[in-house]
C-alpha cells in the first residue's frame, strides 16, 4: 500500500495547508530493481520518502565490497538530516531492492516549512536522536559480539516485534543484503541459519524462516550480549 505523507512520522504533524506545500515541493521517483537514486558524493538536495518497495543503502570498503549500512522500507523517510549541512552530499550510495517508487522532498523548501512549525522540528530531531541511539548499539554489537550472536539478536527481534513465541515470516530483504547489514558474509550467515536449523531453533525453506525456539534463539543472543537487534525499519 502506497504511504500517505500524513503516515510518516515526520509529516504527522503538519496541518492540511503545510502538507499541500510539501506535495507542491515533492516529486514522484520510480526505480526498477538495483537501479541507483543517487551515489556517494553527490549533491543532497532532496530527501525521501520510500512509498513501496525497499531502498538499500550502502558503502564500498577498500577492498571493494560492499558495506549495507541500512534497509529503509515504505512509511519510511532518509537522507533528511542532511537538510541541516551547509554544502550537504549523500555519505551512501543509495539503490532499489526490487520495483521502488519514493516521494523525493525538496530540502530548502522543507527547511523554510520547519522553521514555522516547532513541533516538526522537535519531530526531526527526536528522529534523529533515535538513530543515533541505535548506531551507538549496533557499532557496541558489531565490534563488541559474536556473528551468531548477531544472527540470534536478529531473530530475536523478529519474535519481540510479534509479540509471539512461534514466528513464522518471509525475508523482504534479500539474503545477501542481510548478512552484509549484520556484518557477517553471505556464506557465514547461511551456516548460522543451518546451525539453527540442527539445533531445532528454526526452520528455513528459501526465504522463508519459521522460529521454533525463541529461548533457544535467545540464548544465544544473550550470550553475546545483543537480543532483538534492529537493524533499520526493515526490523
Amino acid at each position: 500500500m502506497p504511504t500517505e505523507l500524513r503516515e510518516a512520522y515526520l509529516f504527522s504533524q503538519l496541518d492540511e495547508s503545510q502538507l499541500e506545500r510539501v506535495r507542491k515541493m515533492s516529486t514522484e521517483i520510480q526505480l526498477q530493481d538495483n537501479e541507483a537514486l543517487f551515489e556517494v558524493g553527490d549533491e543532497a538536495r532532496r530527501f525521501f520518502l520510500v512509498q513501496e518497495g525497499q531502498i538499500k543503502l550502502s558503502r564500498l570498503s577498500m577492498n571493494g565490497n560492499e558495506k549495507v549500512i541500512e534497509v529503509v522500507t515504505a512509511g519510511y523517510t532518509f537522507a533528511e538530516a542532511l537538510m541541516f549541512s551547509d554544502k550537504p552530499s549523500y555519505p551512501v550510495r543509495a539503490s532499489a531492492i526490487g520495483k521502488t517508487r519514493l516521494t523525493a522532498v525538496d530540502s530548502r523548501g522543507f527547511l523554510d516549512l520547519l522553521r514555522e512549525s516547532t513541533d516538526t522540528c522537535f519531530r526531526v530531531m527526536g528522529d534523529m536522536s533515535m538513530r543515533l541511539r541505535r548506531m551507538v548499539k549496533e557499532i557496541d554489537d558489531l565490534t563488541l559480539q559474536s556473528a551468531t550472536g548477531r544472527v540470534a539478536g536478529y531473530l530475536c527481534g523478529k519474535s519481540m516485534l510479534k509479540g509471539q513465541t512461534r514466528v513464522a515470516f518471509d525475508l523482504a530483504t534479500p539474503k545477501g543484503v542481510l548478512a552484509s547489514r549484520l556484518s557477517v558474509k553471505p556464506e557465514t550467515f547461511s551456516r548460522i541459519l543451518h546451525n539453527f536449523t540442527d539445533q531445532g531453533l528454526v526452520k528455513v525453506k528459501g526465504g522463508h524462516i519459521e522460529i521454533l525456539n525463541v529461548d533457544g534463539l535467545r540464548k544465544h543472543a544473550e550470550s553475546s550480549g545483543v537480543c532483538g537487534q534492529q537493524i533499520g525499519p526493515e526490523s
